[in-house]
């Protein structure tokens, strides 16, 4: 099933970018140095306009986070910022959206990127051929995605002999479209269901309205709009509860060995984030945050996208074997030596334990 993927995906690519949709310039970039080269562009360019910008305390430190993806579940991390947890931490966290995990990856291994919010999956494929990675946090470890399919579709298994939309070939999307036929007693060759390489959600969601694709997978935010317009969602995967790393933390062995207090702060901001978020008191401010953020245009979708903070953000980010062991069983076709990574030695959440220690599983505070 993993091999289904339709050649037809590359014009598709190349239609796309005939769009001009220069957020998804770095998806198309080819070989390590060429990441490094574009992301170290970028981290110049996020530095001078922070320099432009509002005076910080000199006494905070820089931390530059490559974040590869947008959607509800990525609201405590701009929590963090906007609510000032990281600056009480002693750090000024700048985002780097990417978009897609590879560059940020390989911003990481270049030392031009401190951490990466995502890219659990890439970081496995990059520990495989040897880099030096660990995933210290899994703040999402279930597949939360909507099968959402054109107008006529109506069940599952309507699917057969279609087009469904994905990204990058290991990627978040693209491995939650295999796990989604997975569970839906659903096979890419044997139905003969393509599996297109479009890109990222809003590519997705684009594709899906021009009748490009069939069907996609789709946060609930999005997912929401288009089923305003007549676009059946044929599954709801959270409720399926399969295992899968979706937005880990990730550093480099190097950055931890050498900075254990600056990773501790982040995570500290990062789970007052977290613990904000989830604290219903607090809803007002997280919808207004996450709906600036993702330029949500309706109130239903926000609350839908809220909901899918509250049902898909673990309280406790420890990274998870189990979800993690079902990205590998996928990639290790793609990648064979993925298949002999021993996953224990990818997570290093002792800074997380000590922060975490003697807590009950109700982590929420009151704000």
């Amino acid at each position: 099933m993993l091999g289904a993927i339709n050649q037809r995906s590359d014009k598709f690519i190349l239609a796309q970018r005939r769009k001009g949709r220069q957020e998804e310039s770095l998806s198309s970039l080819h070989g390590l140095g060429m990441h490094t080269h574009f992301i170290r562009i970028a981290v110049v360019l996020l530095l001078c306009t922070v320099t432009l910008g509002p005076a910080v305390a000199d006494s905070q430190t820089k931390v530059l986070v490559g974040l590869t993806t947008l959607n509800s579940r990525v609201t405590p991390l701009w929590i963090a910022q906007e609510q000032g947890f990281f600056a009480k931490n002693g750090l000024e966290v700048l985002l780097l959206l990417t978009r897609v995990s590879q560059p940020a990856i390989a911003g990481l291994i270049a030392g031009e990127l401190q951490m990466v919010f995502g890219g659990s999956s890439a970081a496995l494929g990059a520990f495989a051929s040897g880099a030096d990675l660990k995933v210290i946090a899994g703040q999402t470890n279930r597949l939360t995605y909507d099968l959402v399919a054109r107008p006529g579709l109506r069940k599952p298994e309507d699917l057969r002999g279609k087009r469904l939309g994905a990204g990058a070939i290991g990627g978040s999307l693209w491995m939650g479209a295999v796990l989604a036929l997975e569970h839906l007693h659903l096979d890419a060759s044997r139905d003969q269901i393509s599996i297109m390489l479009v890109g990222d959600q809003t590519n997705n969601i684009q594709a899906l309205e021009a009748g490009s694709i069939d069907a996609a997978l789709l946060d609930g935010v999005f997912s929401h709009r288009l089923k305003q317009k007549g676009f059946p969602v044929l599954a709801e995967l959270y409720n399926a509860n399969i295992p899968f790393a979706g937005q880990g933390i990730v550093t480099s062995r190097l950055f931890l060995q050498k900075h254990p207090v600056i990773v501790e702060r982040f995570l500290k901001g990062l789970l007052e984030g977290i613990d904000f978020s989830l604290a219903l008191g607090n809803k007002p401010i997280v919808l207004k945050t996450m709906t600036a953020r993702l330029k949500i245009p309706d109130i239903a979708s926000a609350e839908v996208g809220y909901q899918d903070l509250l049902r898909g953000v673990e309280p406790k980010p420890y990274p998870s074997l189990e979800a993690l062991r079902n990205v590998q069983r996928l990639m290790k076709a793609q990648n064979p030596k993925v298949g002999n990574v021993k996953l224990e030695e990818l997570i290093d959440d002792r800074i997380l334990r000590k922060i975490l220690g003697g807590q009950k599983q109700q982590t929420k505070r009151e704000y």
